[in-house]
């Protein structure tokens, strides 16, 4: 299991470079509830391969502390009584040296267990844990970006690591033919069980752009009035810009007549040119209903998506995170991993410039509530 041994340290040491610009006092803030603090990704991660692993698969293994159970528990209710997640930025202890201590103990137990021989279903939940970290990863860095996007001095995080995404260059729209498809993931590698269920769905001729909507772009939205008029919205929509006195996606600025907009780098002038991002469910439909357009169902998506660019942003679709046929959860704490979210989210398809190499297939499905904008998200139309 070299191979693996491999994979396991360079993911781990990955979580741990993310949050290396960080100021320990960065490690503990809470923003808003859907918003953990670094340190508690950190330790989840580690509980993860604690719990699901190392306890149940090697011999004579000692938690670290018994507590963490509690602490870094995230919704697995067969496992226990968690710290709700509102809380998490209450959790000034364990400190984050304490933190750094877990991970290292853990990871010297679960190198011990990987130098030896492996069943096939415990490589298996070992794989699931690295994936799982690496998504972790991904909430990280749009976790940290949320943190210090809201701090009235807007630090920066890195001035390297690029958020903006590739240029678009002019959309223009594919044509894809009336048929029966087949949406699904079809393979022996890793998968999600979401993806599973492989089937045939008929989808009438459609078009869809090869590139995505850019901040110019839906800057002539905002400039057209469209966060005043109900017209373009959903009514769930329509009340959350109501509600929330929304103007612009996530992290957009007016600052002496400019538009700027926070970065990893800090506050910087906006691109017009870079695909929009930090915006949610309503704002994609309501600026697609704009356009006179409709965002892509996922199986759209799937079928298109072997024909144009994509990974600069989580693309929002038009349908609803829901199994696929004969979809079955998994026996034990693992079977809670995705099946019981399957209730009033939308799926997006594709990954985004933070999301891990190597991490998302044409068949991944995320999904999100329709309000959040904090995932870096985007707009691909459809007609």
């Amino acid at each position: 299991m070299k191979e693996l041994l491999v994979q396991y340290n360079t993911i781990r040491q990955h979580s741990q470079n993310i949050c290396a610009p960080l100021a320990k006092e960065d490690y503990v803030v809470q923003p808003v509830a859907d918003v953990s603090p670094p340190k508690w990704h950190l330790g989840h991660s580690t509980w993860f391969f604690e719990t699901f692993v190392l306890k149940p698969h090697l011999t004579a293994y000692t938690e670290f502390d018994p507590q963490y159970n509690f602490v870094f528990n995230s919704y697995y209710e067969t496992i226990g009584a968690r710290v709700i997640r509102t809380d998490r930025g209450n959790l000034s202890r364990p400190s984050v040296d304490d933190i750094y201590a877990y991970r290292s103990y853990v990871d010297d137990a679960m190198r011990t267990l990987l130098a030896g021989p492996l069943t096939a279903e415990l490589a298996g939940i070992i794989t699931l844990g690295l994936h799982h970290e690496q998504q972790h990863q991904e909430l990280l860095y749009t976790d940290i970006k949320y943190i210090l996007g809201h701090n009235p001095l807007f630090p920066a995080y890195s001035k390297t690591l690029v958020d903006d995404g590739p240029a678009s260059a002019g959309s223009s729209f594919l044509t894809i033919p009336a048929g029966i498809y087949e949406i699904g993931y079809q393979g022996a590698d890793f998968c999600f069980d979401n993806e599973l269920g492989r089937h045939k769905v008929y989808l009438g001729e459609y078009k869809i752009a090869d590139q995505l909507v850019t901040n110019g772009e839906y800057l002539d939205f905002i400039k057209a009035g469209a966060y005043q008029d109900f017209r373009y919205w959903h009514a769930e929509g329509w009340d959350w810009v109501k509600k929330n006195d929304i103007t612009a996606p996530l992290y957009w600025h007016l600052v002496n007549g400019k538009r700027m907009a926070y970065t990893y780098a800090g506050l910087q002038e906006l691109d017009l040119a870079a695909p929009v991002c930090h915006i949610n469910y309503y704002e994609a439909a309501a600026y697609a209903a704009w356009k006179g357009q409709r965002l892509p169902t996922e199986a759209e998506w799937e079928i298109a998506s072997r024909q144009f660019a994509w990974g600069a942003r989580w693309e929002w679709t038009n349908s609803a995170y829901l199994p696929y046929p004969g979809f079955t959860k998994a026996p034990g704490a693992v079977g809670e991993y995705n099946g019981k979210f399957m209730v009033n989210q939308m799926v997006l398809r594709g990954a985004s410039v933070v999301t891990p190499e190597g991490h998302s297939r044409h068949t991944y499905r995320n999904f999100f509530h329709p309000q959040h904008q904090w995932q870096f998200t985007g707009i691909r139309l459809a007609e």
